[in-house]
């Protein structure tokens, strides 16, 4: 594993080793063009001289110098430029001085670091000496007078391969001529090619309250893309794409997943071409966006993250879960158990006082929960969400007593503090606003767009930057706070700040992202025991930038369990159960207005950080009795389900009948499966389940979690994991009626 070097004849290949992948690419012709060779299964590392000979026409146009545009139009570049042949959409474009807009990437030398440089400014996993092997390749536009390096960093214990790009200006080439900025007008940070093949793409949309639903689909010549330009990685859209074999399953097959480590505005693509290639590139969207360098500068595009699975889109998914839990993940937080929450948003909403906020508390301590959450309407004269944003002040009329005094109270009670904040907001109607009309992203003669009766702060701003942080500041230093949900509930619009000027109006939207990143990483920085939550609407920022600074991620304000099935499922592509805040909700469910028994509530907010976000003095007395049973079950089960290997059995999505994920620990002694059946039928078909990594040569003990014991049953069978996985057990008759659930408990014997 790692990265090698060697020189070939007309230039140098290089081959980064995974655990299970090799990607090859070499340099070639006196252009010092970088063209990709290959990514796939391991290779051994022998013939490969062969493999990077171009013997396919057209060839290198040094040999064929007519036909250079034809070269160029089918080449695999490794880092595509704009402008001179190649007629796919490009990775890297710019306006020169001179008002021209051609854009080439040559080799010019490299180097091999072992450990990963950090990205100044940015989110990124990271590993030590032992643990990644980094390959730094200096390419330049020498007309434009840039350099580019492409970074490339490969994990030694996980298929993954995360990349990056800087581009320096050098002050050569047409910036001798004067001064002035170079303007990059696109900067993506990957491009892989794939030759010839039958592809399909899995890509993850949705709108408020059901994100990220899987959506699979057959790649054809053109384009399959996802973006966003709502300046976050957004409800809708998704930065992620995979590319996968046509025939590929949940179990077998190649599977390519790239994922952008990055909050705002992005694009990802597969671009199948006439002669069958498919290039796939991501990075930060391009629209709206022009940053302006000047002599000496540098710009740094975010990190993409590219995994390479040969047992299907299960085992893509359980590396990204590794990679994020051990190499982005940094909160203290990550690696033990979250406290059980109650929220009091669907308990109350704006309406509450100190007093009803206590007798939450005093309730929940009694039936095992640990936090009392307090969310929006605590501040400023909000009893609704037309105001107050910016004007981080304690309401006393509401918190009578001021805060420190209910946060003592609580903690008297014996649960920890958390509350909700929205700090990258600001309300017309605020102290704020009135004194700051400037700070508000707007354009000067329009009338601004509202959402939620909002607008957002100007981050790129410094002075905001910091005048922000230090509201939070006060308001965590103010009383024993534990916990802090910030939450973000309007996308951007009126892409205008009255710092940037005419010509940086184009920077906005990464300067944005750039100043919540400032942000977040004082916060952690200066209150390293914080629990932190992101949030934005619900799950419109669960991406792995926002990972890099919180171990959790709101992932749904729709908690209806049914609609949760498919949201988890989607998010699971990714994302480690650990990081995905799920809740148990009260009903009928505020979303959907649908019924759910309380059992299965609990079950699908197992699969997440679980907590509750209802008024447990007002629930039926049947669902309050039954909440001690779940919090066993939580601490009963969260180690494994925090910890183990995430396995899809059946999808909901996909068969409109049932679903059912499990857990294995890494050792393969245990294992947690959850059934869902969501629609009842009469004289059903025998249902096999069919479990998946375990041992075949283990026995196992099964048994069921009852809830009315607050443990679990007799050991009901005692099987093979060969018959456990190959055989399966029947579970056709455990889920008559709608919405019901099940646990099953493996242990080896």
């Amino acid at each position: 594993m790692g990265i090698t070097c060697k020189d070939i004849d007309g230039g140098k290949l290089f081959k980064l080793d995974t655990p299970n992948s090799s990607y090859i690419f070499r340099t070639a012709d006196n252009d010092g063009f970088i063209l990709h060779m290959y990514y796939g299964k391991r290779l051994s590392g022998t013939g490969l001289d062969d493999l990077a000979r171009i013997k396919e026409p057209p060839f290198l146009p040094s040999g064929n110098e007519r036909e250079r545009c034809s070269f160029m139009d089918c080449a695999p570049f490794e880092y595509p430029g704009h402008g001179l042949g190649d007629y796919r959409d490009d990775a890297f474009s710019v306006i020169s001085n001179d008002g021209y807009f051609a854009t080439s990437v040559s080799y010019s030398d490299h180097r091999i670091i072992q450990g990963k440089p950090r990205l100044e400014g940015l989110p990124a996993t990271f590993g030590n000496e032992d643990e990644c092997t980094t390959l730094e390749i200096t390419a330049v536009d020498a007309i434009n007078g840039l350099e580019i390096i492409l970074y490339y960093s490969v994990f030694e214990n996980v298929d993954a391969i995360a990349r990056s790009v800087k581009i320096r200006n050098m002050g050569t080439g047409s910036a001798e001529k004067d001064n002035s900025s170079i303007r990059i007008t696109k900067a993506l940070s990957t491009c892989v090619e794939f030759y010839g093949g039958d592809y399909d793409t899995i890509t993850l949309h949705g709108s408020w309250a059901r994100e990220r639903i899987m959506d699979r689909e057959h790649l054809g010549y053109g384009k399959r893309s996802i973006t966003s330009v709502r300046g976050e990685s957004s409800h809708q859209e998704h930065p992620f794409i995979a590319l996968l074999d046509h025939d590929a399953n949940e179990d077998h097959g190649n599977v390519y997943g790239f994922s952008f480590v990055y909050s705002g505005n992005f694009t990802a693509q597969a671009e199948k071409s006439q002669f069958d290639s498919v290039r796939v590139m991501m990075g930060i969207n391009p629209v709206d966006f022009c940053w302006n360098l000047k002599v000496g500068e540098e710009f740094r595009a975010p990190e993409v993250i590219s995994v390479y699975s040969d047992e299907g889109i299960g085992k893509m998914s359980r590396t990204f879960h590794d990679l994020y839990r051990n190499h982005l993940i940094r909160s203290k937080y990550k690696d033990c158990k979250r406290p059980i929450l109650i929220n009091n948003w669907e308990a109350t909403y704006f309406d509450f006082n100190t007093d009803k906020l206590i007798a939450i508390a005093k309730q929940a301590k009694e039936l095992g929960i640990e936090m009392l959450v307090m969310d929006d309407g605590w501040f400023g004269h909000r009893n609704d969400d037309s105001n107050s944003l910016g004007d981080w002040i304690v309401n006393e009329d509401k918190i009578k007593g001021g805060l420190k005094y209910l946060v003592d109270e609580v903690n008297k009670i014996g649960l920890k503090f958390g509350i909700w904040m929205e700090p990258e907001m600001i309300s017309p109607d605020s102290d704020l606003y009135r004194a700051h009309p400037d700070w508000a992203i707007q354009i000067p003669g329009r009338k601004p767009t509202l959402s939620r009766a909002q607008l957002v702060l100007d981050l790129s701003r410094p002075e905001v930057v910091d005048y922000t942080f230090g509201q939070v500041e006060r308001i965590l230093k103010s009383a024993n706070i534990a916990y802090l949900k910030w939450d973000m509930n309007r996308q951007l619009t009126d892409i205008g700040s009255a710092m940037l000027g005419k010509e940086g109006q184009g920077e906005l939207f990464h300067r944005y992202c750039l100043g919540v990143y400032k942000l977040q990483e004082r916060l952690v920085t200066e209150f390293p025991d914080l629990l932190l939550e992101n949030c934005s609407g619900g799950g419109a920022r669960f991406d792995p930038g926002m990972l890099y600074y919180s171990p959790q991620i709101w992932t749904s304000d729709d908690m209806d369990p049914v609609m949760r099935l498919q949201i988890q499922q989607g998010t699971a592509l990714i994302y480690p159960l650990s990081s995905m805040g799920a809740h148990v909700c009260d009903c009928p469910n505020h979303s959907t207005g649908r019924t759910t028994p309380f059992a299965t509530r609990g079950y699908v907010a197992l699969a997440g950080t679980f907590g509750y976000e209802l008024d447990v003095t007002r629930i039926p007395e049947a669902d309050r009795n039954m909440i001690p049973a779940q919090v066993a079950m939580y601490h009963k089960y969260n180690d494994l389900v925090r910890t183990g290997d995430y396995y899809r059995v059946a999808s909901y999505l996909e068969n409109h009948e049932w679903d059912c994920w499990e857990v294995v620990s890494k050792d393969k002694k245990e294992a947690l499966i959850t059934i869902i059946n969501v629609i009842g039928r009469v004289n059903m078909k025998s249902r096999r389940v069919k479990l998946k990594g375990l041992d075949p040569s283990k026995t196992y003990s099964l048994r069921y979690y009852n809830m009315d014991k607050a443990d679990e049953d007799e050991e009901i069978i005692r099987l093979k994991g060969d018959a456990l996985m190959y055989a399966g057990i029947n579970a056709t008759g455990d889920y008559h009626g709608d919405f019901k659930g099940r646990l099953l408990h493996l242990v080896e014997i």
